[in-house]
């Protein structure tokens, strides 16, 4: 046996979800919401890294679901970065953040 294949680690993909639902209050408009929400997510995607999209109450005005999703081969920076995420969002100036789930799906 080679030193290199003695030497080989399996990898394991862990995966990041974090479903929330936000709040915006002074949004009039769909405009005015996706306005918001654009804003929202090109700032978490620079920040931390993450695919994000808005997922449901597409219709509603101030009410916003979205989905975020972190990969990755180390569960204990999955977690840093959604716990940084979710500090974020519950600072977030322009609503506020009235649920969410969050999950780190490991394989078998």
């Amino acid at each position: 046996m080679s030193r290199a294949s003695r030497n080989v680690r399996t990898a394991m993909l862990y995966i990041g979800v974090l479903q929330f639902t936000l709040e915006i209050p002074y949004a009039e408009s769909l405009k005015d919401k996706r306005n918001a929400i654009k804003a929202l997510k090109d700032r978490l995607r620079r920040s931390f890294n993450v695919s994000i999209s808005e997922i449901d109450d597409l219709e509603e005005c101030t009410i916003a679901t979205l989905g975020a999703v972190v990969a990755g081969s180390d569960t204990a920076h999955l977690n840093s970065v959604m716990d940084h995420l979710l500090n974020e969002l519950k600072d977030w100036r322009d609503g506020t953040m009235t649920d969410h789930q969050l999950e780190i799906i490991a394989p078998q």
